[in-house]
């Protein structure tokens, strides 16, 4: 983090309303396409890689929902958006190793990628002691279930990576709030085929798990499709801020 307060420049800030605008008439147009209310769908704007500054233009257009991906860029960045005076409800939505869960909870306000039983206890004592109100937690499913990628396994008894081992641990933690599922679609995969898996496994979920309906998944390629399954969070980077080499 830097000494200096985040700013943006006009024309940045001009260039990322514009990218705004395209991105909630995407979204507008996939609800209406799926027959839902637009109010159902909330968009994170992710910000990996991008300055402090594109937060504060972005919170200055109405979009205070940032998400994340390291600890090591969020922690700094959160520090920074916040000492312009601008609150941001950060979500934390990349891969999260347990030794950062007590740096991740000063500043996360929902965290995306609970995988494990390990991961949700972790996250649990940290945000016991280092938190004023429970973390909102979202478990990872890994739609085509391969063990070696990150996500929670739905249809496993595996006592740390199943999918309802994961939530049940979540929803047993004081720390904690069970607030939905999230997922990725696998490379390879037709994003209606991984979101129409998705779909079914949230069904399910919600049956079990009636309060947790939140449901993340979509990104700037394919919002449009995980909004037609359901998708209650898309995750928009590029279409919504640029391509990153360009900025300068």
């Amino acid at each position: 983090m830097t000494d200096r307060p985040a700013t943006v420049r006009p024309d940045r800030r001009a260039e990322i309303a514009n990218g705004l605008a395209r991105v909630r008439t995407r979204i507008a147009d996939a609800c209406a396409a799926a027959g839902r209310d637009r109010a159902e769908v909330t968009m994170i704007a992710v910000t990996k890689t991008y300055p402090a500054g594109d937060v504060v233009a972005l919170a200055g257009l109405g979009v205070t929902d940032v998400g994340e991906n390291r600890d090591q860029e969020a922690a700094p960045k959160a520090a920074e958006v916040a000492a312009a005076g601008v609150t941001a409800r950060w979500h934390f939505i990349g891969q999260l190793q347990r030794n950062k869960a007590r740096s991740v909870v000063r500043y996360a306000d929902v965290v995306h990628s609970v995988d494990s039983v390990r991961l949700a206890r972790a996250l649990d004592a940290a945000a016991t002691t280092g938190r004023d109100r429970a973390l909102e937690a979202l478990v990872q499913v890994s739609i085509d279930g391969d063990p070696a990628r990150g996500g929670a396994l739905p249809d496993s008894a595996d006592p740390d990576r199943g999918l309802e081992q994961v939530a049940e641990a979540i929803a047993g933690a004081a720390g904690l709030r069970l607030a939905g599922l999230m997922a990725v679609a696998p490379l390879g995969w037709e994003p209606e085929r991984a979101f129409a898996r998705l779909a079914e496994v949230a069904q399910g979920f919600r049956t079990r798990h009636p309060e947790a309906t939140a449901l993340s998944a979509g990104m700037s390629g394919d919002l449009e499709q995980a909004i037609a399954y359901g998708a209650t969070h898309v995750r928009v980077g590029s279409a919504l801020l640029g391509m990153r080499p360009t900025l300068r």
